[in-house]
């Protein structure tokens, strides 16, 4: 379940906003007030404290799912059994890693055999295994519990392996059905992927995993790219870590609402300034290849994971975000080119929030977007077809169709959840519109609607689609001990109809000049209609000489019939011209850019000045890095060979050259983006790009280094095969001794030569690879996929090595595993015998606290360790 929606549909945006924080906030710690009320009096007066399990019971999610039929009577008991029961850890490896085999061979051959015979506490608990379905072996799930992991040795070892691994990057934790929705992407190394609502972002890494993936044999940088996009900051925070352990330079995040992500359009008269990958023959804008759009939901699919939802569930929940969720899933199919596939998920078992949204989306798209059977993909992935019947509950009232709803309740009913999407608008739909109802045979009545006579629904009759929604897939709990989710698939072929659905009427006059519309129906644009729905207005194209007007692509907006206001700081991007003027002229905020800045920094002269991204104020700038001078002296000490594609490819976060601390490297399909997006204004607010490729050294002897920047661990290997000067190859004890100590003296060194050879590099930034495989010819290093290597700073006394703590003890695990498979030796054998694997290490010297370096590194050289932002 995403987070880059908005507001929901008519002025309850903040509060449905609030409310699903609160569906989604830790469910393990529990608020003051129900600290208090597990305090429970006994019989003779005496208080009980201590926790508490949730409850797993809600009589209204009970009633609601039972009249849906989303399982059968003789199933429900097993349903709600396994619903009831925790949720399965699931996690990933991450195809593009470096030791991607090394992680599954010892999941086959070590865990999966050690833990097999493990039985705690007397019960029967399967081992880990693999997920059947997905993939190569790559994905898999346990049945222990946290309390389970921590108890007995085996467990402990593979629960800190689990947190080791996922905080490098090898592998990511993720619920299994949350694997599923990218499966069906069919994702290739070429595409540009949009995630519409990306957060916390393990899907995200997933598709990132798969575009890499194809291209990590060859190695060179795939020529897709992937925008993951959230509306909220803090979750976006989230999601850029998630992601940095990538270390990708194809990934853009971006803060938007999803339902108004901007398509970057450029104006026909700029239409030849740049020619990109993303024309699709009509426009110069930022289309996309895939669309995944996993959009915000009531999230009762994730009932086994967070069983606090059990007592917050309510069917209002579903039918709040009904509206928000067809406007996201409407923009991506906006965004999407023809012949693309977008992904529409949630995790919700709500047929409001799932088929309804489906077979509104049809509806509106007409014969331009089909539904694609996808029975024959991952064979061995049990789902199920979708609803193709289902009625809709507001506040206890149930509906069949929407010609029971009285007129007072279409506030919070609209025709779209229903499975025939009628909204049977006649002469008596006009009455009511005026507040004024009729019964079935015409008979009028004046209270609000209603009908007076008995109410229809007693007897009702369900209608029944006439979409096939039983291509849609639904993954329920107890077929594979899982979770529950909702995943359909679209395929785009032609662009998309201008008109969508009735309640918006733009009537066209064919007198009227340059396809104007008449004074009146703008006016009953303007007024009537949400400020989203205005936004259609000012964007259609209209042909007067044609009796049918169709939308650009980009144009499309995100209506339905209960849209709300876009947030005040969100801007308009809507620019497109009507004929010789425009419908409609967004309001914009009077102050400008420049005067806030002069302000803020008149106020806080100390501070750090106010970063302003185009029109996004408080956000750091992304601008091309072109400082000739720092790219000249960083080439000459590493020696950079001149086939390194830098030019264009290097982006900062600050426009002042001289106080920019850390320069990123971006492919080319990104580059492409934010070309793109400086044309047309830099619509997109960039919150993340590029992979850190050097930083800053500011230490006072980096400071004295010919070169002011070092690489980073993230960009290392990406630039290691074009580096050729601060580069050695060092002996597997020497390399181990770098990671075991962290510091070490020229002199110490097993190997004299090598000491010999750091002694004489420049002072500041070199890398030291692992003798193991590696070619010399004419001098220079030979590379390849399987090369590891560091980071490391070269002294005046020794080298020191810049790279995290966790790093170095991952990396010796590593080596010490495939030393063990390929030599049955030991790696850490060898270790000195005064120096403990398990102490804690004293980050001024490296050794073990209380101990003193038999290296006696001095412990004043500059020690970097890796910065992730």
């Amino acid at each position: 379940m995403g987070g880059g929606g908005g507001r929901g549909s008519k002025g309850r945006g903040r509060t449905q906003r609030r409310h699903f924080r609160q569906n989604r906030e830790n469910v393990w710690k529990r608020s003051r007030t129900d600290n208090n009320n597990t305090t429970a009096a006994t019989d003779n007066g005496s208080k009980l404290s201590g926790w508490e399990p949730f409850a797993t019971q809600n009589p209204a999610f009970d009633e609601y799912y039972k009249e849906q039929g989303i399982v059968s009577a003789e199933e429900w008991d097993a349903f709600v059994k396994v619903l009831r029961s925790p949720l399965p850890a699931a996690f990933r490896i991450n195809s593009s890693t470096q030791f991607c085999m090394d992680i599954r061979l010892q999941l086959e051959n070590d865990f999966m055999k050690s833990l097999q015979a493990e039985d705690p506490d007397g019960v029967e608990v399967e081992a880990i295994k693999p997920l059947a379905w997905y993939p190569e072996n790559l994905a898999w799930h346990s049945n222990y519990s946290r309390m389970q992991l921590r108890k007995n040795q085996n467990l402990e070892r593979f629960h800190e392996f689990l947190k080791l691994e996922n905080e490098i990057g090898n592998i990511t934790r993720q619920e299994a059905v949350s694997m599923v929705p990218p499966l069906f992407l069919d994702v290739c190394s070429d595409h540009v992927v949009l995630d519409m609502c990306a957060a916390p972002g393990s899907k995200t890494f997933q598709l990132l995993e798969i575009i890499h993936k194809k291209s990590f044999d060859s190695g060179r940088l795939p020529d897709g790219m992937v925008v993951a996009n959230d509306v909220d900051v803090q979750r976006s925070n989230l999601l850029i870590h998630q992601t940095k352990r990538m270390c990708t330079s194809n990934l853009i995040v971006t803060n938007h609402e999803a339902q108004n992500f901007p398509s970057c359009r450029i104006s026909k008269d700029n239409s030849n300034i740049l020619e990109t990958g993303f024309k699709d023959g009509r426009s110069n804008q930022l289309l996309f290849d895939r669309v995944l759009c996993d959009v915000p939901c009531s999230g009762d699919g994730t009932l086994r994971k967070a069983p606090d939802i059990w007592r917050k569930w309510n069917v209002g929940m579903g039918n709040g975000l009904h509206g928000l969720q067809v406007q996201i899933a409407m923009r991506g199919l906006a965004l999407l080119k023809v012949g693309g596939r977008m992904v529409y998920s949630t995790c919700s078992m709500n047929p409001v929030e799932n088929e309804a949204v489906v077979a509104e989306i049809l509806r509106r798209c007409g014969g331009s977007v089909e539904l694609v059977d996808v029975s024959n993909e991952l064979s061995q992935l049990v789902r199920r077809p979708g609803l193709k019947k289902w009625k809709v509950c507001d506040k206890g009232t149930w509906f069949a169709s929407y010609k029971d709803v009285p007129q007072f309740r279409k506030g919070g009913v609209v025709p779209g959840m229903f499975p025939s999407g009628g909204n049977y608008e006649g002469p008596t739909e006009r009455n009511n519109a005026n507040g004024i109802g009729s019964d079935d045979n015409g008979d009028v009545n004046y209270e609000n609607g209603a009908k007076s006579k008995e109410d229809p629904t007693d007897v009702m009759d369900e209608e029944d689609s006439c979409l096939p929604l039983e291509r849609c897939m639904r993954i329920l709990p107890h077929d594979q001990n899982s979770g529950a989710f909702f995943i359909a698939v679209f395929h785009k072929y032609s662009h998309l109809p201008a008109i969508q659905e009735k309640p918006i009427r733009l009537y066209v006059n064919s007198n009227s000049k340059n396809g104007e519309l008449p004074e009146k129906s703008t006016n009953e644009v303007k007024g009537d209609i949400s400020c989203t729905e205005a936004n259609l207005a000012d964007e259609i194209i209209l042909k007067a000489s044609s009796s049918e007007a169709y939308l650009e692509d980009e144009d499309i907006s995100k209506v339905s019939s209960d849209a709300d206001i876009p947030d005040s700081n969100e801007p308009d991007e809507a620019d497109v011209e009507h004929g010789s003027g425009k419908l409609y002229e967004a309001n914009e905020e009077k102050a400008e850019v420049a005067d806030d800045v002069e302000l803020s920094s008149k106020k806080a002269s100390q501070k750090r000045q106010l970063q302003v991204q185009g029109k996004w104020k408080g956000v750091d700038p992304v601008v091309f890095f072109k400082d000739d001078g720092i790219m000249n002296s960083i080439k000459t000490f590493y020696g950079i060979d001149e086939s390194f594609p830098f030019s264009g490819h290097l982006v900062a976060r600050n426009c002042d050259t001289k106080r920019v601390k850390r320069i990123y490297y971006i492919s080319k399909s990104v580059k492409d983006v934010l070309e793109l997006n400086f044309l047309v204004g830099q619509q997109l607010k960039i919150a993340s790009v590029g992979l850190k490729m050097f930083e800053r050294q500011t230490s006072k002897e980096g400071t004295s280094s010919p070169c002011a920047f070092r690489i980073s661990s993230e960009g290392l290997p990406l630039i290691l095969p074009y580096i050729t000067k601060q580069i050695l190859c060092a002996s597997l004890t020497d390399f181990k001794h770098l990671l075991q100590y962290k510091s070490i003296k020229f002199a110490d060194f097993v190997d004299v030569e090598f000491g010999e050879k750091a002694s004489k590099l420049m002072l500041g930034c070199c890398v030291v690879v692992l003798n193991k495989g590696v070619k010399v010819l004419s001098g220079l290093i030979r590379v390849d996929a399987s090369t590891i290597a560091i980071g490391c700073w070269k002294g005046r006394a020794g080298l020191n090595v810049m790279v995290t703590a966790l790093d170095c003890q991952e990396l010796l695990e590593r080596l010490l595993i495939r030393m063990e498979t390929e030599k049955g030796s030991c790696l850490l054998g060898n270790k000195p015998s005064n120096v403990e694997s398990d102490e804690p290490v004293n980050m001024e010297d490296g050794m073990p606290a209380g101990k003193k370096s038999p290296l006696n590194v001095k412990s004043d050289e500059p020690v970097s360790m890796r910065v992730v932002n």
